[in-house]
């Protein structure tokens, strides 16, 4: 998973404002494993899946109360 500012168009303030969102990425691939060597690998990359995701929704939890308020500072609604 990768963290991404998109911008989208805010109704209630007519102003544009940036939201983090959560991409999913495929970073590799592997073609064929064999008995304890695909237990290990499986392990290894579901290991680092939860990291990635876990690093990546904290950024975007982070990011997101930023821009939560920066838009607060130029809308007065």
């Amino acid at each position: 998973m990768v963290p991404r500012t998109e911008i989208v168009f805010d109704d209630d303030c007519k102003i544009q404002k940036r939201q983090m969102v959560l991409d999913v990425h495929q970073v590799g691939y592997f073609g064929g494993c064999a008995n304890n060597g695909c237990v290990a690998l499986l392990v290894g990359v579901g290991a680092v899946a939860t990291a990635s995701a876990v690093i990546s929704g904290s950024i975007a939890v982070v990011g997101n109360v930023v821009y939560w308020l920066e838009r607060r500072g130029q809308c007065f609604r």
